[in-house]
């Protein structure tokens, strides 16, 4: 019998676990968290299910990792601001990044929406705690911003929430993007325009400039 090497066994677990996280978002995006199933998710990342089990532990272990991995993506841009940025640059860099995010993940976009509308049951403590904490300091920094007169004194947490149903509606609803504007899908062209349609928007709302 032959055993793999470290390095081996290291590249073949991150393959599995990347499997199985791509297969996981889109079943449970498909199905709900009731719907979903280990076995369903072991199908479609091709492995055993069993080996689904001993990389992720349960289905709820699982489900959690991809909603808290999505919001992970779409905020990373805002982990390092400060006082000394240029708030247009970083808000239209959050508004750029998050656009590109709706298009490369969609379905965990949707996997979140739905979690959300229905009523959060696996995010309450992550929503009261980590990403509450995370929202404050955000906010603080843009009413800093306010205050040295770099931008319009709006509310940060409405701008925050704005900036994030803003961008995830193309996701998340896309099929009355497509039915609206007769598209069989949105191309790049359409993205760049959207994208930038956002940035003067919402920027020129803070009393800024792109």
């Amino acid at each position: 019998m032959t055993t793999m090497s470290a390095p081996d066994a290291t590249r073949t677990r991150r393959r599995n676990e990347k499997a199985i996280l791509e297969a996981a978002e889109q079943v449970f995006a498909r199905h709900g968290y009731r719907g979903a199933s280990i076995q369903a998710i072991a199908e479609a990342a091709a492995l055993p299910k069993s080996n689904v089990l001993y990389y992720v532990g349960s289905k709820k272990t699982l489900y959690v990792k991809l909603l808290e991995r999505m919001m992970s993506r779409w905020n990373a841009m805002l982990d390092d601001i400060n006082v000394e940025d240029d708030p247009a640059r970083v808000l239209e860099a959050f508004i750029r990044s998050k656009m590109q995010l709706t298009r490369e993940h969609p379905q965990g976009s949707r996997l979140f929406a739905a979690e959300i509308l229905g009523g959060a049951p696996f995010l309450q403590e992550y929503l009261r705690g980590e990403l509450r904490e995370w929202v404050e300091q955000r906010a603080r920094v843009f009413e800093q911003w306010a205050e040295r007169g770099l931008m319009d004194p709006v509310d940060p947490v409405w701008l925050i929430f704005l900036i994030w149903s803003a961008t995830q509606h193309y996701a998340d609803f896309e099929a009355q993007v497509l039915g609206i504007t007769d598209r069989q899908q949105l191309n790049d062209t359409d993205y760049q325009r959207i994208t930038d349609f956002l940035c003067q928007v919402i920027l020129k709302g803070c009393g800024l400039r792109v």
